[in-house]
């Protein structure tokens, strides 16, 4: 499912999950969701996480989800994510991945390249920290 197709599969893993707090930015496009993990490390940037794929230690499997949406709704997650295309200054950059459980199972994700001096989110799920930051304010 390669971007040339009316239908684009994406990995999301913080606040465009479904429920979360920027989901609204990409529902209208979402076709399709299921749960997915990659390999990586998340970091918290506040209200919302950064991920790293490899290279910062201890990588763990990072839950989220695969949404299958529109070309719009990539474009709206392009500019959500702050993303400009290849070779651009982006917050984040979008790389193709597979699912570590379902190799059959790839697309799209939104990443950055280092954790930019933020804390690690022990454990691989957003949802999760982010509930524990909520119920024990922001001490974690």
């Amino acid at each position: 499912m390669k971007e040339g197709t009316d239908l684009i599969r994406v990995f999301v893993y913080g606040t465009l999950l479904v429920g979360e707090s920027n989901h609204h930015v990409v529902a209208p496009y979402v076709l399709s969701v299921r749960p997915g993990r990659v390999r990586g490390a998340l970091f918290d940037a506040g209200a919302y996480p950064g991920l790293v794929l490899s290279g910062c230690g201890s990588e763990t499997d990072v839950e989220g989800e695969w949404l299958v949406v529109t070309q719009e709704g990539l474009n709206r997650m392009d500019e959500l994510e702050e993303y400009y295309g290849p070779d651009a200054r982006n917050d984040y950059e979008r790389v193709w991945v597979r699912d570590i459980r379902r190799e059959e199972c790839e697309g799209w994700i939104y990443l950055w390249n280092e954790p930019r001096g933020y804390p690690r989110i022990n454990g691989g799920s957003w949802r999760e920290y982010a509930r524990r930051k909520q119920e024990h304010g922001s001490m974690l």
